[in-house]
């Protein structure tokens, strides 16, 4: 119960480390302008993972890994907006940095303008629900086209996929903006690598304001999901300090080499 409530906590300091993102956001925000948003995202959800129980894990990393990355988005000083994301970040010229979940994760590569997250190493052939998130957004347009942002989709669509697990649920904030850019080289420098030190994984939660509870919390969310062989035979061939027994059982599927997108 401990490690559930540190991994809830994850999203709320994430998202409201500042004064200007706290403001923003309700639990009611869009219960006048889409009042069936959550039942709608809901739906799908639960159908995605009634067919397929491993999506519930992706939909999730889906959102970790769009809030563990900075982001970029060009924003006027007569933009409404400026003075808000001027007091929860820094201004870099004509640009804000904003941090955390803004669906910068969906964004497609546009030759001459965006590299994006999708293709980095962390993400690319690795992260997957594309098509679900997709189906919500759709059916969602359909009940009030142009109200909810893709941002509030992957922090419910999350939330969501932990209940239809059998975990517990939590309440989300929702009010986030999307954003109109993505980073790839911000993706490669803030997400963990499968193979990343203790001593990396402490560093890189501490800049994102995240205490060792919070990354032992998070890294015990993976066991909902499954992984691609390739991305922990470094570790199970070299780590001492695994289990016996759980070794040898990984070895079977994972052996030191082939089989590499083999799924345990």
């Amino acid at each position: 119960m401990a490690n559930y409530s540190s991994f809830l906590s994850f999203f709320v300091v994430l998202l409201c480390a500042c004064n200007g993102v706290t403001a923003s956001l309700s639990k009611t925000h869009y219960h006048s302008t889409c009042p069936h948003a959550f039942s709608v995202i809901k739906k799908v959800v639960v159908e995605a993972v009634k067919k397929e129980a491993r999506m519930g894990a992706s939909l999730l990393r889906l959102h970790f890994h769009d809030c563990f990355v900075n982001a970029s988005l060009p924003v006027e000083p007569s933009d409404p907006s400026f003075f808000v994301l001027a007091r929860k970040t820094s201004i870099l010229a004509a640009r804000v940095v904003l941090q955390g979940c803004d669906a910068s994760v969906l964004l497609d590569d546009v030759a001459g303008k965006i590299k994006g997250e999708k293709t980095s190493p962390p993400n690319n052939m690795s992260l997957r629900g594309f098509d679900v998130v997709d189906t919500i957004k759709a059916n969602v347009e359909k009940v009030c086209p142009g109200v909810v942002s893709c941002a509030d989709i992957l922090a419910v669509a999350a939330r969501d996929s932990v209940v239809a697990l059998g975990g517990p649920t939590w309440d989300v904030r929702v009010g986030r903006r999307d954003s109109t850019n993505a980073s790839y080289d911000l993706a490669v420098a803030n997400l963990p690598a499968p193979n990343s030190s203790i001593s990396t994984l402490i560093e890189q939660f501490r800049n994102q304001k995240l205490t060792r509870v919070d990354l032992v919390a998070l890294s015990g969310a993976h066991t909902l999901g499954l992984a691609r062989c390739v991305r922990f035979r470094q570790r199970l061939y070299n780590d001492a300090d695994i289990d016996p027994s759980f070794k040898e059982s990984l070895e079977a599927g994972c052996p030191l080499s082939g089989n590499d997108n083999n799924l345990l």
